[in-house]
């Protein structure tokens, strides 16, 4: 028997049909389309806008589309992990009610929180489980309802944030030469002041005055924020490159958290990798948190060859930061397009 590892067989995702236009955008607030594509990017993001619907709806939709791409049997997955910063209660997890409405009779099931980390925290945690050899299918799934959390009054922050959700299934190989091959996660825990929800929690639970205060919102201190992101993200790309012989000739993606562009420009810059081998999408659906990767992965499957050497990297509120290298399991041109 050889060495057991984990690896991506497939990817499912989901983004609302509700498309909202920068254009759209200048009329809530005082903002303007080149303002916009300028400072980050984005020409557009989806938004759930159906009364009653969480991110479990999200979620839901993902992984059915990607129980359908791989013809999974739902019987067979041994565990689901669902990453998400707005999860449709404080408890039960989103997880559990994911898991239910998809007939997951034989797995359990539980949330991550680690904001627009979620998914490299997640496929982390998944690919270790599977190592164990407790495990053989694991559905990681980041699912975001930014636009729930997000101050439509708030020009800053509202033209940043979209909707959407992304899955990976996670299967045990003893195949070498593909699947996970390092990881670096980090949190420092001194970025709080700089991005949070300032209300809603344990801390500061909701009243009429964190209501009538509009307390209940992304808040950010973006020059904070973004100086922190381009650093941590390509010292940790630049040392996982390093401890495993990888350089602009051998390393074929960099697929990042989809914050801003010139946040991936400047990471790709500092890394000193090419921007043409950074997968990148956020100009359609916006900063998704811990979904963008996920949902980049689903947007150009069909690039990613069997034995690619691809890094995921992330930032989010925490602060917590990483990349995960795996080598690409399969050939994704091969993949029929169910979207």
């Amino acid at each position: 028997m050889g060495k057991l590892n984990a690896v991506i067989t497939g990817v499912g995702g989901y983004v609302p049909d509700y498309v909202l236009t920068n254009a759209e955008l200048s009329r809530m607030v005082d903002t303007s389309d080149e303002w916009i594509r300028t400072r980050v990017g984005i020409l557009e993001r989806r938004i759930l806008k159906e009364e009653g619907l969480g991110t479990s709806y999200l979620a839901r939709k993902a992984c059915k589309q990607l129980l359908k791409k791989t013809g999974t049997d739902p019987d067979s997955i041994d565990a689901l992990i669902v990453s998400t910063t707005t999860p449709d209660y404080p408890f039960p997890s989103t997880a559990s009610i994911v898991l239910g409405k998809l007939g997951l009779k034989n797995a359990f099931a539980f949330d991550v929180s680690c904001a627009c980390c979620g998914f490299i925290y997640a496929l982390d945690t998944a690919s270790a489980l599977i190592q164990s050899g407790r495990y053989k299918k694991i559905i990681v799934c980041s699912a975001e309802k930014m636009s729930s959390v997000v101050d439509w009054t708030d020009r800053q922050t509202c033209v940043l944030f979209g909707d959407g959700a992304g899955a990976v299934m996670v299967e045990a190989t003893e195949e070498e030469g593909v699947g996970f091959q390092d990881s670096m996660l980090l949190t420092d825990g001194k970025g709080l002041p700089f991005l949070h929800m300032k209300a809603g929690g344990s801390v500061c639970p909701a009243s009429h005055f964190t209501v009538d205060n509009r307390l209940h919102y992304v808040y950010q201190e973006g020059r904070n924020v973004f100086r922190h992101a381009v650093t941590d993200m390509s010292d940790d790309v630049l040392a996982v490159m390093q401890r495993n012989g990888l350089n602009q000739d051998n390393l074929n993606w960099i697929i990042p958290h989809e914050a801003n562009l010139r946040i991936i420009e400047a990471v790709a810059k500092r890394a000193d990798f090419p921007l043409d081998k950074v997968m990148i999408n956020i100009e359609h659906y916006g900063n998704t948190s811990s979904a963008t990767i996920p949902l980049a992965i689903w947007d150009n499957e069909s690039k990613l060859k069997k034995g690619d050497n691809v890094i995921f990297t992330a930032f989010g509120a925490g602060f917590v930061h990483g990349a995960v290298y795996y080598k690409w399991g399969y050939d994704g041109s091969g993949v029929t397009d169910s979207k």
